[in-house]
């Protein structure tokens, strides 16, 4: 499992959740794990969810932390329960650096005083399973109520770096969880 921070701004338009986009565009390839920090813009007709999509909610905001992974096998539930997974991470590492309980997750979506502090999606291409998770850094000019990392005072970086880590060493943990134990009559 590969993890990188991109320096540069990035735009996240949903353009980016396309299998092998991380290998194209920082030559990471495998298993990986991508965050940047950067505005986000998905048109309805770019949206994976469909039900967000009839109900004409495109994403927005002016600033935002982003996630992507790509793991290569085809399980579309594996993939949720890896995105889930790595929502109660970001929930984990900000309830922390807080030293407080203050966001907490619903379902895929993280919640602080009941509002919305992230999106997130999880789905499958033709040869690997996608998850697009973003954390509102601004809450300014939202389409709905939300909250940001600039109101809870986190630093974005630093937050990326504790979630890219953790994420790492849960996926090697689990590997290396498979690899011990002896199967049972």
């Amino acid at each position: 499992m590969k993890s990188l921070f991109v320096e540069r701004e990035i735009k996240y338009t949903g353009e980016q959740l396309r299998s092998l986009w991380t290998f194209r565009e920082f030559d990471t390839q495998g298993d990986s794990i991508v965050a940047f920090i950067g505005p986000c813009d998905v048109a309805t007709s770019r949206l994976v969810d469909v039900a967000d999509a009839k109900a004409n909610a495109p994403i927005w905001s002016e600033r935002m932390l982003h996630f992507i992974v790509e793991h290569f096998d085809m399980s579309l539930e594996r993939a949720i329960l890896r995105q889930r997974l790595l929502v109660s991470l970001i929930a984990d590492a900000l309830n922390e650096a807080k030293g407080a309980f203050l966001v907490r997750r619903r379902g895929d979506d993280l919640f602080s005083d009941d509002r919305k502090l992230s999106v997130s999606i999880a789905t499958r291409s033709p040869v690997s399973c996608l998850i697009h998770v973003g954390v509102n850094i601004s809450s300014r000019n939202t389409p709905v109520p939300t909250r940001g990392l600039a109101d809870i005072g986190v630093d974005a970086r630093r937050l990326a770096e504790a979630v890219l880590r953790a994420y790492v060493q849960e996926c090697e943990s689990t590997q290396e969880a498979r690899c011990k134990v002896r199967g049972v009559p």
